[in-house]
């Protein structure tokens, strides 16, 4: 039986496929785009405390409509006031109803570093991501093939993105390592059947090299959650259910932000 990524991704191919001709366009538009990135894994590395990547998050496929009637500029705003150290725009339309727009209209709104999370599969991802405002994307080792994964990595960096890339298990983990990534995603959602469990955090982030960036995401819900996770060695997480269902996102995000401080070494768990 099909599993929820395979169907995401093959929803995504299509997509992709209607772009056509706009990738020539957009790659021209990309190359010679003049502006200032901001770095993600710079905003997301706090000594003093856990980064903290809010996301805008109108619905998913395992939780239904979240915030459907959601401005997605006033929560980003929201989250920027609250002192979210990055934001993440969710583009998908079909299974988590976002759309590119959402993303172009938060940029003119807010000036933290913007995570575009999508499922990129495509160069043309890339060279949109760009135009519209991103300063980082995520690429999610379970969806793309080795070469892949180091094609559109080099591609990112090389237009001046940075690239969050997610891994769920250790052999994702070291290809994630093998191409050079230095923002790495531990997601605690399995992308196959959207279960979660936070232990996978607990057994990764370990073997992240103390010079990276370690993002935990997923089902992350109180500031109990986070200050466990900084004992990990983990330097941020990646909340949006959480805030998108809050009744006062604000001090949901100021529990985020206070109830982890300095980060332990990361170690190996016995």
């Amino acid at each position: 039986m099909e599993n929820r990524l395979e169907q995401i991704l093959r929803s995504k191919r299509e997509e992709i496929a209607h772009f056509g001709s706009a990738c020539d366009q957009w790659r021209k538009e990309a190359l010679a785009a003049k502006r200032g990135f901001r770095s993600m894994a710079r905003a997301l590395k706090k000594q003093e405390r856990i980064g903290v990547l809010a996301e805008v998050k109108r619905a998913s496929p395992s939780a239904g409509p979240i915030a459907p009637d959601c401005d997605p500029v006033r929560q980003a705003l929201l989250y920027a006031e609250a002192g979210a150290d990055a934001i993440s725009v969710l583009t998908d339309g079909p299974f988590f109803s976002g759309c590119a727009e959402d993303l172009r209209r938060i940029r003119q709104a807010v000036d933290l570093p913007l995570l575009r999370k999508d499922f990129v599969l495509s160069e043309v991802q890339l060279y949109q991501s760009v135009l519209l405002g991103a300063d980082a994307v995520l690429l999610i080792v379970a969806a793309l093939s080795t070469p892949e994964l180091r094609r559109l990595h080099a591609l990112a960096l090389d237009l001046g993105l940075e690239a969050l890339v997610e891994v769920h298990d250790p052999a994702e983990l070291d290809q994630a390592l093998g191409v050079g990534a230095t923002l790495i995603g531990i997601n605690n959602r399995d992308l196959r059947t959207f279960s979660i469990d936070l232990k996978t955090s607990e057994r990764l982030a370990g073997a992240i090299p103390e010079d990276r960036v370690a993002v935990s995401e997923s089902g992350i819900v109180s500031g109990t959650q986070a200050e466990h996770l900084r004992s990990l060695g983990i330097d941020a997480i990646l909340v949006g259910e959480a805030l998108m269902r809050s009744a006062d996102p604000k001090a949901k995000l100021a529990e985020f932000r206070r109830s982890a401080g300095v980060r332990a070494r990361r170690r190996p768990l016995a």
